[in-house]
Parts: C-alpha cells; sequence; structure tokens
C-alpha cells in the first residue's frame, strides 16, 4: 500500500527525522520526500510517500500512533491519503466545451485517477457531452430569481454524490459563499489571464486591440473573492500583431486546456498545499 502524508507546522529542529524514523519503524520504505521552508513565516512544509505491505499495515493503528508521537510533538496540521482512494470529482460548465472535452478525454485515456459522478450546467448547450461520455448531465438554470434555489440544488447535488472536488470548466456564474465555505481549496477555477489584465465579457478582443504580446490563463482554488485565490498553474504564449481575434482566442483555449488540466493533476496527485492565499506546489 502506498500512502502519501502531506504536513504543515511551525518550522523547528527534527521534524523530517522524526517523521522518517517512526515510518521506518513502522515497516515503510520512503519513496519520495519533498519539503520547503518559508522563513519569512516560518512554517515549514513537507510532503512524502511511503509503500507498506498491505498485509501487515494497519492504517487506522498507523494514523492513530501518527498523530500521538509525531503530529502533536511539532504541533503538525497533517493529512494521509492512500493511493486506493480514487476522488469524486464534480464538473460545472457553462455554454464553452474546451475545458470539459480536453478533461474528460484525458480521464479516458487513464490520465486522470478519479470518479466522476456528474456534470453541472446552467445550461443545456452541452448535455450532449454528458451522453457522449456516459456521465450524468444536471442542468441547473442559475438566474437572480433561482440563485437560492440553485444553489441548494448544488449543495444537494454534491453531499448526495459525496463529492471530494469540484472543477470549473468554464462555469461562468459566481460561487456562493456557503458552497466555499463546505469546500474550501477544493474548488479549482480556470480563467485567461493577461499582462496587462483585461476584463469583462470579451477579453481576448480587448487585448488584441491592445496590442498584448503575451496572452496567458491561471488556475486556482476558489475563494470569496472573485478570481484571486491561492494559484495552482499558470502559463503564457506569446502573440504578435500578425495574429487576428480568433487566434487570440484559439491560444487562449488551448491554454485554459492546458493549465486547468495541470492544475487538476497536481491537486489529485495530493501536491499542492495551501497557506494564507498561496500555494506551496511540490514536484
Amino acid at each position: 500500500m502506498k500512502i502519501t502524508i502531506l504536513i504543515h507546522c511551525p518550522d523547528q529542529l527534527g521534524i523530517i527525522s522524526t517523521t522518517t524514523t517512526f515510518i521506518q519503524h513502522h515497516g515503510g520504505n520512503i519513496i519520495y520526500l519533498d519539503q520547503h521552508v518559508d522563513k519569512a513565516a516560518n512554517v515549514f512544509f513537507m510532503r512524502l510517500e511511503s509503500d507498506f505491505e498491505p498485509s501487515v499495515f494497519d492504517l487506522e493503528n498507523f494514523k492513530e500512533n501518527f498523530d500521538e508521537k509525531v503530529a502533536q510533538k511539532h504541533q503538525m496540521e497533517w493529512s494521509l491519503h492512500t493511493d486506493e482512494a480514487k476522488p469524486k470529482m464534480a464538473l460545472f460548465v457553462s455554454k464553452y466545451n474546451h475545458c470539459i472535452y480536453d478533461l474528460l478525454s484525458r480521464f479516458h485515456a487513464g490520465e486522470l485517477h478519479v470518479h466522476i459522478p456528474f456534470i453541472l450546467s446552467n445550461h443545456n448547450d452541452l448535455a450532449y457531452i454528458g451522453a457522449q461520455f456516459n456521465v450524468p448531465f444536471y442542468h441547473v438554470p442559475f438566474t437572480k430569481d433561482q440563485k437560492a434555489q440553485a444553489e441548494k440544488t448544488q449543495l444537494g447535488l454534491l453531499e448526495e454524490h459525496e463529492i471530494d472536488f469540484i472543477v470549473l470548466a468554464r462555469y461562468m456564474q459566481i460561487i456562493g459563499n456557503e458552497l466555499i465555505d463546505r469546500y474550501t481549496n477544493k474548488i479549482i477555477n480556470i480563467h485567461h489571464s493577461f499582462l496587462p489584465a483585461f476584463v469583462g465579457a470579451k477579453p481576448y478582443h480587448a487585448a488584441f486591440e491592445r496590442g498584448v504580446k503575451i496572452i496567458g490563463a491561471t488556475s486556482h482554488y476558489v475563494t470569496k473573492e472573485l478570481d484571486a485565490g491561492p494559484i495552482i498553474e499558470q502559463d503564457v504564449t506569446a502573440v504578435s500583431h500578425i495574429h487576428s481575434v480568433a487566434d487570440f482566442i484559439s491560444k487562449g483555449q488551448d491554454l485554459e486546456k492546458i493549465v486547468l488540466s495541470r492544475a487538476v493533476k497536481l491537486h489529485l496527485k495530493r501536491k499542492t498545499m495551501v497557506y494564507g492565499n498561496k500555494t506551496v506546489i511540490f514536484s
């Protein structure tokens, strides 16, 4: 059995040696270890993978002893994850299909170690994608008059299917505070990011008019402050005077697909740790 442990705590002597010695004494073989110290905040972060012989490994006993003998001693916030468990991922989408097609294609190619219980949309336009990939599709209209009921329906579906995290694959609605509180650092969004930044309904058109030389995309965790959550992944590509608005849109959508899929993979592999409004991304 392979387990992954994520740790953060005040920086102090002996964290690594205490942790690795404990794992060794419980029959674990450490196959990966990465750590980071934020000196300004005096916080230590570590991600560690270990292999155990399933026939003799008692997971609950290990967790209980680790908390008592290691975590409490070092004031750790920690979590443990097994490779056997497949997280459940819900996909939220509106009318753009490029990101959801990319994620579902990667899922069917075996790239994403998840279950996808359903797709949710505030429009019916992409219902055919659910049928095409054999994933249940729920149309939940999201208008000013229906907002409260829509959010209640969303939460009901998420609880019914025991969803672990949500991916906004170009879902063009603001997420409600109750949902954000319920899924803190478990809602992944993708949006365009330009240098300089362009907001509004047609950002690629605005960037084209401004004559920018770089366009980009950013994936981040959703917080109550719009598009200002902890960043998981970013990328950029060059553009020039030879490119049309259609070129900008095409290049931008390619970036959105790539950046979102990278962010989802990092989250699935437990390679992200959030503190404050920043992330530690392990290699």
